[in-house]
């Protein structure tokens, strides 16, 4: 399937909300709670232009991913990707495109969190050349910190 990415907009909010539902739920049940983005209000940032998606031409959003800068660094918040889509290249092209922008921006590293129940998370980042830096409860879920530098 042909794909592209592209800045979301607040048309994409309803979209989004669902693919974070469809994307997260499998872990729901190993978590015992909602994970969460879930649960995230996706307003601002789409409004600051920090979310992009992966979208069909002429078709639906097949996944997105929302970042910022922090502390000199991309920090990766959330991929999501349509679990029908899955194993496509979707997660892979979006990660590299916020590299891109964090090498465009002079940043020095990109930064993200997976929970620890994710664990084809665990597996995934590791692939892309991104090292585990820290595991720790924040905000009440097991969380695994990973940082990739920047050529």
């Amino acid at each position: 399937m042909t794909w592209y990415i592209r800045p979301a907009h607040g048309g994409d909010l309803g979209a989004l909300q669902a693919l974070a539902r469809d994307a997260f739920a499998p872990y729901v049940a190993q978590m015992g709670r909602a994970p969460a983005p879930m649960q995230a209000d996706l307003t601002a940032p789409v409004a600051r232009g920090d979310v992009r998606v992966a979208c069909a031409p002429g078709g639906p959003v097949l996944g997105f991913v929302q970042f910022g800068v922090l502390g000199g660094a991309m920090s990766l918040d959330t991929l999501a990707v349509c679990p029908a889509h899955g194993g496509q290249g979707i997660g892979r092209g979006l990660v590299a495109h916020v590299e891109a922008l964090a090498q465009a921006q002079g940043l020095r590293a990109v930064t993200l969190y997976t929970n620890a129940a994710m664990t084809r998370n665990l597996r995934f980042y590791p692939a892309l050349g991104y090292r585990q830096t820290g595991r720790r409860v924040q905000d009440g879920f097991d969380r695994v910190f990973f940082r990739k530098e920047m050529a």
